[in-house]
């Protein structure tokens, strides 16, 4: 009987699908190494392996069977896909064409020693567009968007994404989160197009623009818009929920309650960014990453209030995520914080921090980046987080931040998996 490497429920499916990897065919007890490949679209190379024993009938199932050891251990059904790393340093997987799937090939081989008898293999692919789903540049008054549209009449609730001081227009995101069922505009705010790489000021009403535009959608329900920032999108996201009122609800993924490092200017105030001084900055001797978690002044400081995002003022709701093993910014004390504040004014905050998670949490089986460049400062900087307990944690926030924004839209229900 021939060695065959199924995926199930389908070879195909969105990214942050969890799937089913089976291998049939082998001998009873046999050992074996499942080896995953990815080549990312700038051509580098993502690895990861596991060594496995077939069950007694000659079957693995990763759902069930443990592996014994190599990028992870013990039962990981997706351990394939979130362990995957490249040979080159700090190089971090990111999805810049949604509309292209990544494919992984799926590998088994003989034994547990140099990978050298290939026994059976499958492609896999994994995309970031749902059948139907719709994607549209938006070059509308001063926005950089893209705006993607679940298929149907809707209407679907409403989201920004922001990403962070990195800057450019990420769309992976939004576009797994109009997968299941949200109309998502990613916008960008620096390093894109002519926006500027470190912009001297921020202006609210550009943000207010993405709203409005938003809000015209015919798709679009009317019970709020909601938004979601990683690092410095996360206190721009803070601050929308504040200053606009069309924001109904915000998620701050490893961010702040204050703002951070570009002044931001509204209708007759402008909130300076937290004091801060890169001479604080760490490089290690041993691997020239940059630690960036010491460069703010004491945000306990009253002489540091005044850049303060004043939350306490805003009607949204608000869901603060963070990692405990976030070697770039203090996130998880400085969402203490910010939900201490909340919580102090009455106000009904969810919060979750993730022991072993770091800054970049991503949607689910995307591989922990735990160190990469970063595109405007042009250092390698580090991010942290453990392999697994990263994993773990990027699952668990996904599924937070759909249910979170759903209950914006009580009559909605989150697509389930496959």
């Amino acid at each position: 009987m021939a060695v065959q490497v199924t995926v199930l429920p389908s070879p195909r499916c969105l990214f942050d699908d969890p799937v089913q990897i089976c291998v049939t065919g082998l001998l009873p007890q046999q050992e074996v190494t499942l080896r995953a490949c990815l080549v990312d679209e700038g051509g580098e190379l993502f690895q990861a392996h596991a060594r496995y024993r077939a069950g007694s009938s000659g079957e693995l199932d990763l759902t069930r069977s443990p592996a014994l050891g190599g990028s992870y251990s013990g039962v990981e059904p997706m351990g394939l896909l979130w362990s995957l790393r490249s040979k080159t340093p700090y190089k971090r997987l990111a999805k810049r064409n949604v509309l292209t799937p990544f494919c992984v090939d799926l590998e088994v081989y003989e034994g547990h020693g140099d990978m050298s008898r290939l026994l059976g293999k499958c492609t896999h692919e994994r995309s970031f567009l749902a059948e139907g789903v719709k994607r549209i540049p938006v070059r509308e008054g001063r926005l950089k968007a893209t705006l993607f549209l679940p298929p149907g009449p809707g209407p679907f609730p409403g989201l920004i994404d922001l990403y962070g001081s990195g800057g450019g227009l990420v769309e992976y995101r939004a576009s797994l989160l109009a997968s299941r069922g949200f109309v998502t505009l990613a916008l960008a705010y620096m390093a894109f197009e002519d926006l500027p790489a470190m912009p001297e000021i921020l202006e609210l009403d550009y943000f207010e623009e993405a709203v409005h535009f938003l809000q015209k959608q015919k798709q679009v329900k009317d019970t709020g818009i909601g938004v979601l920032g990683l690092s410095k999108g996360a206190d721009l996201a803070l601050s929308m929920a504040t200053f606009l009122p069309g924001i109904k609800a915000a998620v701050s993924i490893s961010g702040s309650g204050f703002n951070s490092f570009i002044p931001l200017r509204g209708d007759g105030f402008t909130i300076p960014p937290h004091p801060y001084d890169l001479g604080r900055m760490k490089t290690s001797k041993e691997s020239d990453l940059v630690d960036f978690s010491e460069i703010l002044d004491d945000h306990r400081d009253p002489a540091t209030w005044h850049c303060r995002i004043p939350m306490e003022r805003s009607l949204a709701k608000f869901l603060f995520l963070s990692g405990l093993d976030d070697t770039n910014w203090k996130s998880d004390l400085y969402c203490q914080d910010a939900v201490q504040r909340l919580r102090h004014c009455g106000r009904k905050v969810e919060f979750c921090s993730y022991s072993g998670a770091g800054h970049l949490l991503e949607p689910p089986y995307l591989p922990l980046c735990q160190a990469s460049i970063h595109k405007v400062l042009g250092l390698f900087v580090q991010w942290g987080g453990q392999w697994k307990e990263h994993a773990k944690a990027q699952e668990d926030a996904w599924h937070r931040i759909q249910a979170f924004f759903c209950n914006l839209v009580q009559s909605q229900t989150i697509p389930s998996p496959g």
